[in-house]
């Protein structure tokens, strides 16, 4: 893979980790998000990336977009400013659409953009010490990076106070909330978010892509669709070996050995 200013990418036993490293409290510029969302079409096509990690270098998670870019909006017209969001959203959904499990480990700062982005994630483990907050409002904005994506984990009540008064809140009501999917000790968030990547290689990468497909797509139509999209996309790996492997090691009582085949 290519390198990237404000990335590091590694990849070892089919587990990625991806590392934002811009500043002391990893903060994202444009070009950042414009390389986020390369990394994701990167990523997203390696046969050898089976789940992916995605953290920030150092003490801090992210503490959001570069308040340059925020303050750039009064200078530009509205149409200017209509294409930037959508290009800056872009990069956001690029990464949420990759068809692999995600995983965001989150410690220190976990603000604004910053926290928006660990939404893109499709789990989340945090240091019970980090530090959560989606702070626009105070600086005359609204969430520009997806309030549906707090909508949709927290509620609509939920939402309404941590956006409409961009209040620090803890990994203890992210929890609450359904924000983050679990919290361990500072010490422990390393192995913990380790032991948890590893148990995708265990699992037939096919089958788990579709299964987030399902699980994200479904979740926007009506019963009768989604049910016809589990049996459209499950059909699309009938004669993989994967599911033969899958089948025969459940017949023969057996450890099952996935190729992603």
């Amino acid at each position: 893979m290519q390198t990237y200013k404000s990335w590091n990418i590694s990849i070892e036993d089919r587990v990625a980790t991806l590392t934002l490293q811009t500043n002391d409290l990893n903060v994202m510029n444009m070009d950042s998000l414009f390389e986020l969302k390369k990394i994701s079409k990167e990523l997203d096509e390696n046969q050898n990336v089976w789940v992916i990690i995605l953290q920030g270098a150092g003490k801090h998670f992210s503490s959001g977009v570069n308040i340059d870019i925020l303050n750039k909006v009064t200078e530009i017209n509205t149409e200017d400013f209509k294409h930037n969001m959508r290009e800056m959203q872009s990069c956001f959904t690029a990464f949420e659409n990759i068809k692999k499990p995600t995983i965001a480990k989150m410690q220190g700062f976990c603000m604004g953009g910053g926290f928006m982005l660990s939404l893109c994630c499709d789990f989340r483990i945090a240091s019970e010490k980090s530090v959560f907050s989606i702070p626009l409002v105070k600086l005359g904005l609204t969430v520009l990076m997806g309030t549906n994506r707090i909508t949709r984990n927290a509620g609509v009540a939920a939402t309404n106070e941590l956006v409409m008064l961009g209040d620090k809140f803890n990994p203890e009501k992210a929890l609450q909330l359904n924000l983050v999917t679990k919290i361990v000790s500072p010490d422990h968030l390393e192995d913990s978010v380790k032991q948890f990547a590893n148990k995708f290689k265990s699992l037939p990468p096919k089958t788990i892509s579709i299964t987030k497909q399902i699980i994200k797509q479904g979740d926007k139509i009506p019963l009768d669709q989604s049910l016809e999209l589990e049996i459209e996309l499950q059909s699309q790996i009938l004669g993989s070996s994967d599911l033969k492997e899958a089948l025969d090691s459940f017949t023969n009582q057996r450890k099952p050995i996935f190729t992603g085949n």
